[in-house]
């Protein structure tokens, strides 16, 4: 003897199995008006959507999984919803477009079983249970949809940092980071990793790090610093931060800052000639005039 839910399961399962072609059908009617009309998505597109979704959605009514949750943790179901979101986002639907999909297909789902379902009672438990599903659809599409735009958004921001964070040879064996705008944490560690891949890449023996334009020095900024001058020299370079203002001053000195183990200064050209003596002192004689020569070739 089946419970009323395995009954009420087994009713939904055998009418989305015999009705797929006409709840297809539907949906897609319903969806052409918003979607292709508007050229997102043609009809062919919307009834492949709706063909796959539809049979996910009968395995997963067939299955095992809870029927309140075959939406969010039946893979194949779950993984056709996430990927329609996916798809039409960067076909430029919106998330609500995209969650009102999903809520259509619902209402065409339901039409059906109250058609096909002829005990009342029977009906309206199918009706409440095919509205949870399919509800953790709409709202699994529009989640999928957020934390995409998420990504991509943490990915644009990375760009722009390392955009914002040029590592520039201005001298033999001498690069400089001239930093503008706010230094947070996140913004110094991608000068640290600048840094470090521009001294493998040019056998720098001096960095420079210019702050003058940065507003404002934090505690934790002045962590990554430090952490960015000890790595510096892990890589066999000397670091040197210049352009430290007298507000920058006081703010690091009323913090108890340590800055006594980096080399400073108030400028970039005394931090360029500082940094040109660092190199005349350790790079060898024979290599200076090799370069010189090969700098003099027309």
């Amino acid at each position: 003897m089946l419970g009323d839910a395995e009954r009420t399961r087994e009713e939904i399962a055998r009418v989305v199995g015999e009705q797929r072609d006409r709840i297809v059908a539907t949906w897609v009617r319903t969806q052409e008006i918003t979607l292709a009309a508007g050229g997102a998505v043609d009809g062919d597109e919307l009834r492949e959507e709706a063909e796959t979704i539809i049979s996910c959605l009968y395995e997963g009514l067939a299955g095992v999984t809870p029927l309140d949750q075959v939406a969010t943790r039946f893979p194949p179901l779950r993984n056709a919803v996430t990927d329609l979101s996916h798809r039409w986002a960067r076909l430029g639907v919106s998330a609500t477009a995209i969650a009102g999909s999903i809520f259509a297909l619902k209402d065409a789902c339901v039409q059906v079983l109250a058609d096909e379902i002829s005990d009342l009672a029977l009906r309206l438990d199918a009706i409440e249970l095919t509205n949870r599903l399919l509800d953790g659809a709409g709202l699994l599409t529009f989640q999928t949809y957020v934390d995409s735009r998420e990504e991509i958004i943490q990915r644009q921001n990375r760009q722009l940092l390392e955009i914002s964070t040029p590592v520039v040879r201005i001298w033999r064996k001498v690069l400089a980071v001239p930093l503008i705008g706010t230094l947070d944490s996140g913004r110094a560690q991608i000068v640290m990793e600048s840094i470090l891949q521009a001294i493998q890449d040019h056998e720098a023996a001096v960095a420079i790090i210019d702050i003058t334009g940065v507003a404002t020095v934090d505690t934790a900024v002045a962590q990554h610093l430090m952490q960015t001058v000890a790595a510096t020299r892990l890589m066999g370079a000397d670091c040197i931060l210049s352009g430290i203002r007298p507000q920058i001053a006081q703010m690091i000195a009323r913090l108890g800052i340590d800055l006594s183990e980096i080399v400073t200064r108030s400028s970039l050209a005394d931090a360029l000639t500082t940094a040109m003596r660092m190199v005349d002192d350790v790079w060898p004689a024979e290599e200076k005039h090799s370069e010189n020569t090969l700098s003099n070739v027309p």
